[in-house]
């Protein structure tokens, strides 16, 4: 297991603002029309819009929600163009931040996101100034409660998954892979009967920053929080850990 979730430790922080089923949808939404607009609107041969629909299925997104983002992405309804961008910049402390998000005015989203950045001890930087601090991953989610440790490691051996650890929430695992073998590891665990919620690439820090102290933790934890929470962002990836003993004092 490769704890290379470095947030499950901070998620509490995230657990009201991710109860706003509005801001779930919309990443939903977002990730359904892309994944139709790369791939098609057929979902049995379009692996990542298979697993964004289960995803938001999971969720209790409408299925008329659902539709209209599919036909959105193939062009059957007409509406603002969706970009995917990635932004970087640092924290406090030197930290290191990347923001992807789906956006259709990418520069309102650029300016929003400098400020949430400048405003919070922090600044953007430019295209590959942290990116090269991070490994790019293929991650799929599973939600199966029968899996234990033992038979949740078998699973990833058969299916070319490289790593695993248990998700955040309930019969939720993690399976980790190599970037171009995400498809072949998502397809594999659907043939195995799994019901795949999730499947994308990350950005895994290869050497995270220690937080030490409750302030500086303060001030990242907020700046992750902001990038998080605002409109267009889809995923937040840094490099920070923080303690449990700081996490306590929190």
């Amino acid at each position: 297991m490769s704890g290379h979730n470095k947030w499950s430790k901070i998620k509490f922080t995230k657990a009201a603002a991710d109860a706003k089923k509005g801001k779930i949808f919309a990443r939903f939404s977002h990730e359904i029309t892309l994944a139709a607009k790369s791939g098609g609107g057929d979902t049995d041969t379009n692996p990542r819009l298979r697993a964004a629909i289960e995803g938001a299925k999971a969720a209790s997104m409408p299925k008329e929600n659902i539709d209209r983002a599919v036909k959105k992405g193939t062009g059957e309804l007409q509406g603002a163009t969706i970009q995917e961008m990635t932004y970087e910049g640092y924290g406090p402390a030197g930290t290191a931040f990347i923001v992807e998000v789906a956006t259709d005015n990418t520069n309102r989203c650029s300016s929003e996101l400098r400020t949430i950045f400048s405003r919070n001890g922090g600044n953007m930087g430019t295209p590959g100034s942290v990116a090269y601090q991070f490994d790019r991953k293929g991650e799929v989610r599973v939600v199966d409660a029968a899996l234990d440790e033992d038979s949740a490691m078998e699973l990833a051996m058969d299916c070319g998954a490289d790593e695993f650890e248990e998700g955040e929430n309930e019969g939720e695992w993690v399976f980790i892979c190599g970037p171009t073998d995400l498809q072949t590891v998502s397809a594999a665990l659907s043939e195995a009967g799994k019901n795949v919620t999730g499947m994308k690439l990350i950005s895994v820090a290869q050497n995270p920053t220690d937080i030490a102290d409750v302030e500086t933790a303060t001030k990242v934890m907020k700046l992750y929080d902001l990038l998080d929470d605002y409109d267009d962002t889809m995923n937040v990836f840094s490099n920070f850990e923080i303690d449990d003993s700081i996490l306590e004092q929190m």
